[in-house]
């Protein structure tokens, strides 16, 4: 099966979150090496990424309220311009070009739809938790997905993600072709783990996405 359409996921796959937790671990008083320290092990247990503020002693925050906070005091937890790896732009452009139906479905609130299509104004769809009511891995967020693209063989779409549990596994029970992208704290993570191997396609960067998925299908995508 040739794939048409690739989807990615936006945190650690088209944007560096660097800056954002380096972010909040300034906002939490903390020093950056604590906070990813403390991130890396929230990962390594599969526990939610908003436990990481319980391992650093603040077990009551309300991360929304929060957010609100920062936003009143002039730090905003938001990414732009400067957060977007060097290859994304350029490995999306690609795929436009080679004729493929480029879309960014990922986990993120519904406001920040405005940013992802000004970062990315040549692609197809956005689709947005936040927007959906619905978050990945749930199944219902990768339907949502293949309707808005009316395909009916989900083998026709890659999606590319850093997460096997978000992103990689739930895309492959959607009969999806599940690309593993290793960068990250998730990706490099989980990267080790067995499961990994059950990646249709595994990359440690996006420059290596279009000859990866010409391999599945024995020629140049599309």
């Amino acid at each position: 099966m040739t794939v048409t359409t690739v989807l990615f996921d936006v945190g650690e796959t088209l944007v560096d979150e660097t800056r954002q937790w380096e972010g909040w671990a300034r906002w939490l008083g903390v020093p950056p090496s604590w906070f990813f320290a403390a991130l890396g092990a929230v990962i390594e247990r599969g526990a939610l990424h908003t436990d990481v503020f319980a391992a650093l002693d603040h077990p009551d925050i309300d991360v929304a309220a929060e957010r609100e906070r920062r936003l009143d005091a002039g730090d905003p937890d938001e990414f732009d311009e400067r957060d977007l790896y060097p290859d994304a732009r350029a490995c999306l452009d690609a795929l436009t070009r080679q004729g493929l139906t480029v879309g960014i479905a990922a986990n993120q609130p519904a406001h920040r739809e405005a940013v992802v299509r000004r970062l990315f104004p040549g692609v197809d769809m956005v689709l947005l938790s936040g927007a959906l009511g619905v978050e990945k891995p749930a199944p219902e967020f990768f339907d949502r997905a293949l309707a808005a693209l009316s395909i009916d063989d989900p083998a026709e779409v890659a999606y590319v993600g850093d997460r096997l549990d978000n992103d990689v596994l739930p895309a492959l029970e959607a009969g999806m072709v599940g690309v593993h992208l290793r960068r990250g704290p998730w990706g490099v993570i989980h990267a080790m783990r067995p499961e990994a191997a059950r990646a249709s396609v595994r990359i440690d960067g996006l420059a290596e996405l279009a000859d990866a998925l010409a391999g599945l299908s024995g020629g140049r995508p599309g």
